[in-house]
């Protein structure tokens, strides 16, 4: 049975008073905090925040190819053939890291420089706030040979991870996870397949050793555009400049990246325009 407080009449603020959420329930309770509001932006920023530990991984020299499937039911898969959410028992939390990872804040491999040296996203944060705002999340891991996989309703993991299976000799390593935005907090769960393609073309542009590809379900025909741009900023100015005459048909082109341990890679591609 709940507490119930006695009423103020006094406007009296004691310790009483401080509210400790624990575990994902502060995600729940004010989700505008992490990602932005719970509108249609919103709801296309849980897909990018998934999309970009993908690309964290391509980053760190570990994945090639990232697809993205909305469903028939509305919820949307994000494949990568990266290494694999590690699914071995934490230290310090005694259970699954692929658990951890999925289920507490600021759990994740950004904060070591040694095994992300350029992340983006939450930086740590994303994936357990996907989960949080969540219907229902499935992950699957392939990893040592074997599948791992794990189910969470709105945050909370239904059982601990197991491994189903063992990988086949044609499987990849590397991370699914599907999910279904949680209806009590965004009214409208349509994807736009146009603003979903659109956020995957300029992360291909920007990583050109990844392709990315996304596809429709829920029509009777499937909709479905890859992006690969072996040519990066180069073709990414090319292709936002393809309705404009150009003043000269060369693009300057300029990379560079910082001397420290926290140096940062620059790239700049510019051609002039009438």
């Amino acid at each position: 049975m709940a507490e119930t407080k006695p009423k103020k009449t006094n406007g009296e603020y004691t310790a009483g008073d401080i509210t400790v959420l624990k575990g994902l329930e502060a995600v729940r309770r004010r989700p505008a905090m992490y990602i932005g509001d719970v509108s249609a932006r919103g709801l296309h920023h849980l897909v990018y925040e998934v999309v970009d530990n993908s690309i964290d991984e391509a980053l760190a020299g570990f994945c090639k190819n990232i697809q993205v499937k909305i469903n028939k039911d509305g919820s949307v898969t994000v494949v990568d053939d990266g290494r694999g959410i590690p699914t071995g028992i934490h230290p310090q939390e005694k259970r699954s890291a692929l658990e951890v990872v999925m289920t507490v804040l600021h759990a994740g491999g950004k904060f070591d420089k040694n095994t992300y040296k350029v992340s983006g996203g939450l930086h740590g944060v994303g994936v357990s706030v996907v989960n949080a705002l969540s219907e229902w999340l499935e992950a699957t891991v392939n990893l040592d040979g074997k599948v791992f996989y794990q189910k969470y309703k709105r945050g909370d993991p239904v059982a601990p991870v197991k491994a189903i299976g063992n990988m086949k000799k044609t499987d990849v390593g590397g991370t699914t996870i599907t999910f279904l935005p949680d209806g009590s907090i965004f009214k409208n769960r349509a994807f736009k397949f146009e603003t979903l393609a659109e956020r995957l073309r300029e992360l291909a542009f920007l990583n050109p050793d990844v392709a990315l590809e996304i596809t429709d379900l829920r029509n009777k025909q499937e909709q479905t555009e890859r992006f690969h741009y072996k040519g990066g900023l180069m073709e990414f100015v090319k292709y936002t400049d393809s309705t404009r005459p150009s003043i000269m048909k060369k693009i300057f082109y300029a990379k560079g990246e910082g001397e420290d341990e926290n140096g940062r890679t620059v790239e700049v591609g510019v051609v002039p325009v009438q």
